[in-house]
């Protein structure tokens, strides 16, 4: 999520399905463009520089990604957005085999005509809900994912069904013993949303480490919180090389200081899953 962009009709557009504008724009402070639907802008994409990535929660899933076991990967990807991290993965890991799943298929179409994928690039797209995609996917990806990535807003929301303990059940059983979930969650001052959060992907996959600002990370603005749990312990070596990949100011919380954070909050189930909390609209505007 960044900022508000006013609407136009001067750019590439798609009427979504589920209401609202998708629209593809020149990125007015760096290279590259931005998808933005209505008044949230979701994604950018650099095509020079796939590697290049600007929004700060993206950087900081990139840094994980590069903790990672070197050589090609086996990602999923929940939201696609303009397919920023499997585009970034195709740079950093030639020969990963990546698939993507999008409930927007106005979107995707908007995405691969005025942002298309790099040539030979292994990265399908499937049309549907993240959840029911995740059924679907072919069972030789089970058991053998090295990294799943759960990033999937409606407008400026993660829905209610993609926070439960049931959900992160399902990612988990797509993941390879040392494969690693990556999960953003937005959350505001007292960060209650996130704390739930973390405690129920804890459930699911006991090993986790939170990176956010460090203003975030305290409760004391609305931001982006990146979360990467994994069944095998992350190794303690990722703290200084996350930190030092910035963006600054950091903070990464792992171990007993993740514990602390979600003390006290309760697992998140489907009965009583609701979507994560909406900005207030003034947050993006410049």
């Amino acid at each position: 999520m960044g900022r508000t962009r006013a609407r136009d009709t001067e750019h590439p557009h798609a009427r979504l399905d589920h209401g609202g504008i998708a629209r593809v724009v020149p990125s007015e402070f760096t290279s590259g463009f931005e998808l933005v639907v209505d008044d949230t802008p979701q994604s950018h994409v650099d095509l020079d520089d796939p590697t290049h990535l600007h929004f700060e929660y993206v950087v900081r899933m990139g840094a994980v990604i590069d903790q990672l076991p070197a050589g090609p990967l086996t990602a999923v990807h929940l939201g696609a957005g303009a397919l920023t991290v499997p585009r970034y993965v195709e740079a950093t890991r030639p020969g990963s085999r990546q698939q993507v799943i999008e409930l927007e298929a106005p979107l995707a179409a908007l995405v691969r005509e005025n942002l298309p994928l790099p040539r030979g690039a292994a990265i399908r797209m499937r049309i549907g809900d993240a959840r029911e995609g995740v059924a679907k996917l072919p069972a030789a990806l089970v058991g053998a994912c090295d990294l799943v990535v759960s990033d999937v807003y409606s407008g400026a929301q993660t829905p209610a069904h993609l926070t439960s303990i049931e959900f992160y059940r399902e990612l988990r059983a797509l993941l390879a013993s040392e494969g690693v979930l990556l999960v953003n969650v937005a959350d505001g001052p007292g960060l209650a949303f996130a704390r739930r959060q973390v405690a129920t992907i804890a459930e699911a996959l006991p090993e986790i480490a939170v990176l956010a600002d460090t203003q975030v990370l305290k409760g004391r603005r609305f931001g982006n919180l990146v979360i990467a749990a994994s069944a095998s312990p992350l190794p303690t070596e990722w703290l200084p090389r996350l930190l030092a990949a910035g963006p600054h100011p950091a903070k990464i919380a792992q171990g007993t200081e993740v514990a602390a954070f979600a003390q006290g909050a309760a697992v998140v189930t489907d009965a009583d899953a609701v979507a994560s909390p909406r900005p207030d609209a003034s947050l993006f505007l410049r």
